[in-house]
């Protein structure tokens, strides 16, 4: 990446990394609270809801990211006028999709007695409290278009840095209200007055700094641009429903065969998770803009040699963090929430195995939708979802929740994990694809020696909780990253990204002075 990029990378990495790490330590507080105040059931039908809800997501269709890979060249070449007349599109395309999502939201209303078979013992009407969580979602699609701009002029820091601030509001309020009132639907009040507030913000700070989206132009979009965005478009609804047919249908199987209780001990689990990768995705969403810029003007060799640096850093920090969620997710749950919301070691196991192996694609994905190859392999992840689907009801039907995490694994072996790289290797990039493979292989064998050889050390030091804990994070810290070290000292990426760190820190050392 070139100087300028870099620093903006880095900008958006050093923010994105802090924001997350704060909003998640927030959310962790939160989730506390949450517990000593109401019951593992509201859990579920938070955990539900968050699934019903991304559902109606899929009337985005992908726009969203067809737009910001519209403003790539625009941006780099500093075309206002081109810039403005997407926004005016994008904004319109979003009132509609804004309109839908209410309209479809309202049609699931009556079948929320189907999803929910055992009925949970609270106070609160379901259907109010699905109709406030439904508004929460469709306030944000007036107002999130604008921020997609500053995500495609790598400015991402600015969404994280509010972000910061309306989540330590929402997280304030939030407790007081738990605090005082135990109200839940105040609580989810609450929220949605937060996330009005980031929209309002977002919304205000994209217009004071890109004036030109304000102009009255005239000018639509030419018909070779309106084609394109349709045709990407296309490809995106596809591979937007298959992600929510495969990431967002596992919490409402467990509930409709399990109950709501143990969708909510579940979702305990799936906030560390979740943290983690939303904290390491930070960083490659961080870089995702200028990943844009780059393959827009790097040569062949150049954007390889990018890619497989990124994909080695890719591996290292989800390799590192499956490895530490294993170990400690048991102690974390005991220690924050109690006994009586751990879960078996073979469910924890499948989970880590999930959240490796999509973990292992953000440095893939990046480049595919960087690259715009939307259109490759669309239909194959319908199928993805489709097995997804069938085989979480059967293996749910028999083995519960880790029936149903294993036909998330399942489903995505025999299709995504193997093809989005093809797809790359072939149609984006143009290298070997057996050589990315042997890669893959060896990373993956790497992680499982690494594993292995954490437990040992773990067994013979035998520690209990809760000084044996912070022994587990020590052990976390330094054992996987040593064998990870000594494994790859010898690797030509390893080289690349501790020049990359130097020359930041020269730079910044230059900076202050």
């Amino acid at each position: 990446m070139s100087e300028s990029r870099t620093i903006n990378s880095v900008k958006n990495i050093a923010m994105g990394l802090f924001g997350q790490g704060f909003v998640y330590v927030i959310g962790f507080i939160n989730r506390i609270i949450f517990i000593r105040f109401l019951s593992e059931t509201y859990l579920g039908i938070n955990a539900l809801f968050s699934n019903v809800l991304s559902l109606l997501s899929l009337a985005e269709l992908g726009i969203g990211t067809a737009i910001v890979y519209a403003l790539y060249k625009p941006l780099a070449e500093k075309d206002e006028e081109q810039i403005s007349i997407l926004m005016k599109f994008y904004a319109k395309a979003y009132k509609i999709i804004g309109a839908a999502v209410c309209f479809i939201g309202l049609c699931i209303l009556p079948f929320l007695d189907n999803i929910i078979t055992d009925k949970p013992n609270i106070d609160e009407n379901m259907y109010l409290l699905y109709l406030i969580a439904l508004g929460n979602v469709v306030l944000s699609y007036f107002f999130s278009y604008k921020s997609s701009l500053l995500n495609a002029d790598q400015k991402n820091y600015i969404l994280t840095l509010v972000n910061i601030v309306t989540v330590s509001i929402q997280c304030v309020l939030q407790t007081v209200v738990l605090m005082v009132t135990r109200n839940f639907i105040l609580y989810l009040l609450c929220q949605s007055f937060c996330t009005l507030m980031y929209n309002f913000i977002i919304s205000y700070i994209t217009t004071k700094k890109y004036t030109y989206i304000c102009n009255d132009s005239k000018k639509n979009l030419d018909e070779t641009t309106k084609k394109q965005l349709i045709h990407n478009v296309k490809a995106l609804v596809v591979i937007k429903l298959s992600g929510v047919l495969v990431n967002s249908t596992d919490n409402i199987i467990l509930t409709a065969l399990k109950g709501l209780n143990l969708t909510g001990i579940n979702s305990n689990y799936v906030l560390l998770t979740s943290s983690l990768q939303g904290v390491l995705n930070t960083i490659f969403n961080a870089m995702t803009a200028s990943i844009g810029n780059a393959n827009v003007l790097l040569a062949k060799e150049d954007k390889k040699q990018l890619f497989y640096t990124i994909y080695f850093l890719n591996y290292w920090l989800f390799a590192w963090a499956t490895i530490s969620f294993i170990v400690l997710s048991k102690d974390i749950i005991t220690l924050f929430f109690g006994s009586k919301y751990v879960l078996d070691n073979d469910i924890v196991y499948i989970m880590a195995v999930n959240f490796y192996t999509l973990g292992l694609q953000s440095s893939v994905w990046m480049f595919n939708n960087t690259l715009g190859l939307f259109n490759y392999g669309k239909y194959l992840g319908l199928v993805t979802g489709g097995i997804n689907l069938i085989l979480s009801i059967i293996l749910g039907k028999q083995y519960g929740l880790f029936g149903i995490s294993f036909a998330t694994f399942i489903s995505r072996l025999v299709t995504n994990i193997w093809y989005s790289p093809y797809v790359l290797c072939r149609y984006g990039l143009k290298m070997n694809y057996y050589s990315f493979i042997k890669k893959y292989i060896m990373y993956s064998m790497q992680v499982i020696t690494c594993f292995i050889i954490t437990k040992f050390v773990l067994f013979v030091i035998n520690t209990y909780l809760i000084e044996g804990f912070i022994i587990k994070i020590m052990i976390c810290i330094f054992i996987p990253n040593i064998i990870f070290y000594l494994f790859n000292n010898k690797s030509p990426y390893i080289y690349i990204l501790k020049k990359k760190l130097l020359w930041v820190i020269e730079s910044r050392k230059k900076y202050v002075n």
